[in-house]
């Protein structure tokens, strides 16, 4: 169970919970059964296409397209135990901390759901699964409904579209989107996208960059419904890998287009497209910021004000707990 402290500060207050970290064996297992796939699926193509039997082969590709023909949720309960035990193992794995700079304003987000807006999004956003209902760490009014929003490539790929729905996350997409802010579900998702994982640079390890600058839907998506934008900002997921990205302009229009980087990372004990290096994670959670609702009529300069108020939030969340998270070298640049 994750351990709970408050702090007050000025007005304000803290409450933190953490997760003792622990890398034994069971967590790192939970670990793998859901961020390792990206593993078994880059190991299997390469299994299939090198060295399979016909039989292998007829057998794997079998699989492949029962996973893929299949519902996401086809196990129903079964898959959602699967998913709670990766969730929880990961925040021992991982040691999750989570930070909330004023809990009860996240608790009385009840009009309208919340949309978390969390930062950066690295090689992989995993931190998300601090969000899982199972680990009850979002306030229950709020956290019983949210879903963690990520790309649509996931989706279309054999296995992982069920571990990542029994997960509790769905694609990132307007159609999504919309349909569980009208019914007044929470979401988190990471507004940067996969746009910051081409904008890394190893050369400038001092650089946190985040592109946010034209990320401006889901302002107009929170404007529609009256929905509260809540900054987080996870340190610590910069730490998880190594990686290698191929350049150029024809590489930044397929990552575009098939909604991730094509690209080389290595975690724990070095293992290409492996589980991430064990890190502590420090997920926190700025102060809702307040939206009004515009039905179907929002206006322009809205979303530009809300947009820019969105980014000198999430900037100055960053700068309130660099110092203390050993950060404070580091440069956020907002792109």
């Amino acid at each position: 169970q994750h351990r709970k402290s408050a702090q007050h500060l000025l007005v304000m207050v803290k409450t933190t919970y953490s997760y003792v970290q622990d890398t034994s064996l069971i967590p790192t297992i939970a670990v793998t059964l859901w961020i390792g796939l990206n593993a078994f699926n880059v190991y299997l193509l390469a299994y299939l296409v090198i060295f399979a039997t016909k039989t292998q082969g007829i057998v794997i590709i079998g699989l492949c397209m029962a996973s893929l023909l299949l519902p996401r949720k086809f196990l129903g309960k079964w898959g959602t135990m699967v998913g709670n035990f990766s969730a929880a193992g990961a925040a021992k794995y991982f040691g999750i901390q989570v930070t909330f700079e004023d809990e009860d304003a996240v608790r009385n987000c009840t009009g309208a759901a919340p949309i978390f807006a969390s930062e950066p999004h690295d090689i992989l956003p995993y931190n998300l699964f601090a969000f899982n209902r199972c680990l009850n760490i979002i306030p229950e009014e709020v956290g019983q409904t949210l879903k963690g929003l990520v790309t649509g490539a996931v989706y279309k790929i054999p296995f992982m579209r069920q571990v990542y729905s029994w997960n509790e996350t769905e694609p990132v997409d307007k159609k999504s989107f919309r349909y569980h802010l009208k019914n007044r579900k929470a979401v988190v998702f990471v507004p940067g996208g996969v746009q910051e994982v081409i904008m890394l640079d190893p050369n400038r390890p001092q650089d946190l960059v985040l592109y946010l600058k034209s990320r401006k839907g889901f302002i107009k998506l929170a404007l529609e419904n009256g929905n509260p934008i809540i900054p987080v900002f996870c340190f610590g997921l910069d730490k998880s890998y190594g990686y290698w990205i191929p350049r150029g302009n024809f590489f930044n229009q397929m990552s575009r287009t098939i909604g991730f980087v094509p690209l080389v990372f290595w975690g724990r004990f070095g293992i290409p497209f492996g589980i991430p290096r064990a890190t502590r994670l420090h997920n926190v959670i700025g102060k809702p910021i307040e939206i009004p609702c515009e039905g179907s009529e929002v206006k322009n300069e809205s979303v530009e004000k809300y947009h820019a108020l969105f980014l000198t939030e999430m900037e100055a969340l960053f700068e309130r707990h660099k110092e203390a998270e050993g950060y404070g070298d580091r440069k956020l640049k907002i792109s």
